[in-house]
C-alpha cells in the first residue's frame, strides 16, 4: 500500500506541475540534506529551496524568503510601507508567473503586496526557474516562474508553533495543527498573526520607517488520498485582514486623515481565497492522469497616501483542465488541456474610474523527451482568446544536454504576454507628489495595449568534487526583448510619471556566474557575481534602467555542528550582498537636498544568524539584519513639507533603517 500511495502521490504532482517531466525528480531532491538543490537532470534551469532554506532568514512571508538565494533580488519598494520587491533577470515581479501550487497567485491587485500574505513557516518549498515558464500555467510568464509548495497535510506534524520579536517592534506568531482524520482524510489548521505596535523613525526624517499594523492570517487545508481508486484532492479555505499606518509620526488617522495637518497613509486588505485540486490516476496506466485545478479569490483594498486615495477590489476566478500521458513509450510524454481566466476589478484612482473585466479561455499543448540518460526536450505551445487583447499563441521551448558528467547545457526560448496593472504594480508611487499622465489613449487596458516579450537563455553547470569535497560552477545568460512594453518613465521630471507604451527599444541582458564549494565538513560557501544591462527608449532618449544595480555580489556562508543522537545542533549562517552604483530618476530640477545625483553609492548589506537546536522538537535562533547599519542618506524627499511638489517616497536603493535584530523559537510535537 505504501508503494502504491508513493506512486498515486508522484503522479498527481507531475499532472498538476508546471513541466510534468522535472517534478519526479524535484520531488526525490528533497530527500537530500541540502536546502538548496540544483538538479543536473531537469529539463528547466531551476533551484530547488527546501523549508531548511526559508528558516536560515527566519523568514516571516514569502517576500523575506529569498535573502539567501543569488537568483533573486530583495529591494524595498518605498520608504514608507517596508514591503520588499524581488525582482529576477533584472525585472520586477510582474513579470514573473508566481504561483502558489501551479496555481497564479500574486497578480493583478495583490501585486505590490502579494508577497507578504504567505507566511514563511507555511511553505514547504519553492521552485524557482529561470527564464520562459510553462505553458500549461499560461501565457503570462515573461522572465520566468516562482512556485511554492505548502505543506501538505497527510505529511504535516500533529503541530508547530514559531514565535518570532525583532528590535523594531514586530512580534510574529505562527501555529499549525493537523490531524488524521482517517486512512483517507487528512486537514491542516495554520494561523498566523504579526504586530508592529511601535513608532520607529532611525533616520530621523520625521515620518516611520516601518508602518504599525497587524495581519491576520488563516488557512484551512484538506486532502483526501485514495491509493486503490488513484483519487487525490486537495481543498483550501484561506482568510486574511492586513492593516497598514504610515506616514508622519505625528499622524494620528482618526485626526489627520484627507487633511494637511500631517502627511499619512493607510492600507487596508481583506482576502478570501478558496482552492480546490483534484486528481486521478488511471489504475491501469499509471502514467496517465487527469487534473482539474480551480480557484476562486476576493481581493478588497483600501487606501490612501496623503491626500491621495486608492481602492480596488478584484475578484477572479481560474480554472485549469490538465490530462497527461505518453506516447508509445515513457521517454515520449505529453501534457494537453483547457483553462479559464475571469477578473473582474473595480479601481477608483481618486475619483477616476478604471474598472474593468478581463476574461480568457485558452487551450494548450506540451510535448516532453526525454532518453533518461543525457538529453530532454519540453516544447510547448498555448492559444488563448481574451476579450481585451484578442486571439494569440504563445510558444515555449526548453533543451537540456548533457556532455560530460556532471555537467548541463540548457537552452530555452519562450513569448509572454501580460496586461499591466499600472496603478496596483506601481502603488508606492503614490507615496508622491508626482501627477500620473498615461499618453496613449487607444489601448486596450488603461488606454495602453499589452506587454509582449520574448525571452532567450542559455546556462551551464557543472557539479566537481576537490580535495574530497563537493563543489560546483556555473554561468547563465538571459534576454528579454520587449516588443510593445508599457513604459513606466520616471525620468521626465520628479512631479510626474508618465506610463506609454514602448515606440522603439527595449531590453534586459542578465548574466550569473556562480561558485559554490563545501570548505570543510558542514561547511558550505555559496557565491555569485550578477550583471545586468537593462536599457530602454524613453521618450527622448535610451536611458538605464532606474533603481537597478549594473553589478551585485552575493556571498554566503553556512555551518552547522554535527547532529548528535538526541537531536542536538547548532547552525550558523552569515550572507553578504554587495550592490554597484543605481541611476536614479531624474530630480534635476528639485532644489537643494531635495535634488539626488544621476547614481547612487554601492553599499553592501549584511545579515546573520545563529540557531540552537536543543532536540528534534525544539529550538531558538538570534540574527541580525544589516549588520553593518548601512543606511540611505535621503530616503524621503521633501519630508519638511510632504504636501509640497518634491515630496517622494519611492526613490529608495538601499535599507532606510540601521541594523535590525531578531530572536524566536520552533517548538513542534511529532
Amino acid at each position: 500500500m505504501q508503494k502504491k500511495i508513493s506512486i498515486l502521490l508522484l503522479l498527481f504532482f507531475y499532472s498538476f506541475s508546471s513541466f510534468s517531466q522535472d517534478t519526479l525528480k524535484e520531488i526525490k531532491v528533497q530527500n537530500f540534506s541540502k536546502s538548496l538543490q540544483k538538479s543536473l537532470k531537469l529539463t528547466t534551469n531551476t533551484t530547488l529551496l527546501s523549508s531548511k532554506e526559508l528558516l536560515k532568514a527566519a523568514c516571516c512571508n514569502l517576500a523575506e524568503s529569498f535573502e539567501t538565494n543569488p537568483s533573486i533580488d530583495v529591494n524595498f519598494s518605498d520608504a514608507l510601507t517596508g514591503t520588499k520587491q524581488i525582482k529576477m533577470l533584472g525585472l520586477t515581479s510582474p513579470y514573473l508567473m508566481i504561483t502558489e501550487e501551479n496555481i497564479p497567485s500574486v497578480r493583478g491587485a495583490s501585486q505590490a503586496y502579494g508577497l507578504s500574505f504567505t507566511p514563511g513557516t507555511w511553505v514547504e518549498s519553492i521552485q524557482i526557474t529561470k527564464g520562459a515558464g510553462s505553458v500549461v500555467n499560461g501565457y503570462e510568464s515573461v522572465s520566468g516562474q516562482i512556485n511554492t509548495e505548502l505543506i501538505k497535510p497527510n505529511k504535516d506534524i500533529p503541530f508547530f508553533v514559531n514565535a518570532y520579536g525583532s528590535s523594531d517592534s514586530r512580534f510574529e506568531l505562527n501555529t499549525h495543527f493537523n490531524k488524521k482524520i482517517s486512512d483517507k482524510w487528512s486537514s491542516s489548521l495554520f494561523l498566523h498573526g504579526n504586530t508592529r505596535i511601535a513608532k520607529n523613525d532611525m533616520n530621523n526624517d520625521g515620518f516611520l520607517d516601518n508602518p504599525l499594523g497587524k495581519q491576520i492570517n488563516v488557512l484551512n487545508r484538506w486532502q483526501y488520498t485514495n491509493a486503490e481508486k488513484g483519487w487525490i484532492s486537495f481543498i483550501n479555505f484561506r482568510y486574511l485582514n492586513d492593516k497598514k499606518q504610515t506616514g508622519q509620526l505625528e499622524f494620528v488617522p482618526n485626526r489627520d486623515r484627507f487633511t494637511t495637518n500631517f502627511w499619512g497613509s493607510e492600507i487596508n486588505t481583506e482576502r478570501i481565497d478558496v482552492t480546490t485540486k483534484l486528481g486521478y490516476v488511471f489504475p491501469d496506466m499509471p502514467f496517465q492522469s487527469i487534473g482539474f485545478q480551480n480557484a476562486f479569490n476576493s481581493h478588497d483594498q483600501e487606501s490612501y497616501f496623503g491626500l491621495s486615495r486608492y481602492n480596488i477590489k478584484q475578484k477572479s476566478y481560474y480554472s485549469n483542465l490538465i490530462f497527461n500521458s505518453i506516447i508509445d513509450n515513457t521517454m515520449n510524454k505529453f501534457s494537453t488541456g483547457i483553462n479559464f481566466a475571469y477578473d473582474k476589478y473595480e479601481e477608483f484612482v481618486n475619483l477616476f474610474d478604471h474598472s474593468r473585466t478581463d476574461n480568457s479561455i485558452g487551450a494548450f499543448f506540451e510535448y516532453t523527451y526525454d532518453n533518461t540518460s543525457n538529453f530532454s526536450v519540453i516544447l510547448g505551445g498555448r492559444f488563448d482568446n481574451h476579450n481585451r487583447i484578442g486571439t494569440f499563441f504563445t510558444p515555449r521551448l526548453h533543451v537540456r544536454y548533457n556532455p560530460w558528467e556532471k555537467g548541463v547545457f540548457r537552452l530555452s526560448a519562450g513569448r509572454g504576454i501580460r496586461s499591466a496593472n499600472i496603478f496596483a504594480e506601481n502603488q508606492q508611487l503614490f507615496g508622491s507628489s508626482r501627477n500620473f499622465e498615461i499618453l496613449n489613449s487607444n489601448g486596450k487596458i488603461y488606454g495602453l495595449n499589452p506587454e509582449i516579450a520574448w525571452n532567450y537563455g542559455l546556462s551551464f553547470s557543472q557539479k566537481f568534487i576537490l580535495l574530497n569535497k563537493n563543489g560546483d560552477f556555473g554561468f547563465d545568460f538571459y534576454r528579454t526583448d520587449f516588443q510593445n512594453q508599457v513604459v513606466v518613465d520616471l525620468y521626465q521630471g520628479p512631479q510626474q510619471v508618465v506610463f506609454y507604451n514602448l515606440n522603439g527599444k527595449s531590453f534586459a541582458n542578465s548574466l550569473q556566474i556562480e561558485f559554490n564549494y563545501e570548505l570543510a565538513k558542514h561547511f558550505n560557501l555559496r557565491t555569485a557575481y550578477k550583471y545586468y544591462d537593462i536599457q530602454t527608449d524613453y521618450q527622448y532618449v535610451t536611458q538605464e534602467r532606474p533603481l537597478q544595480a549594473k553589478h551585485r555580489f552575493f556571498g554566503n556562508l553556512e555551518f552547522q555542528t554535527h547532529l548528535l543522537d538526541d537531536g542536538k545542533q547548532w547552525k550558523f549562517d552569515f550572507t553578504i550582498n554587495w550592490l554597484g552604483k543605481q541611476r536614479l530618476p531624474n530630480t534635476i530640477s528639485n532644489s537643494g537636498i531635495d535634488s539626488m545625483p544621476d547614481y547612487s553609492p554601492s553599499f553592501s548589506v549584511m545579515n546573520m544568524q545563529i540557531t540552537k537546536v536543543f532536540s528534534s522538537t525544539f529550538e531558538v535562533y538570534l540574527g541580525g539584519e544589516n549588520i553593518g547599519n548601512y543606511k540611505q542618506e535621503k530616503a524621503i524627499l521633501g519630508s519638511d513639507n510632504p504636501f509640497g511638489t518634491t515630496f517622494d517616497t519611492s526613490i529608495i536603493y538601499a535599507p532606510i533603517f540601521g541594523q535590525m535584530y531578531y530572536a524566536g523559537l520552533r517548538f513542534k510535537i511529532k
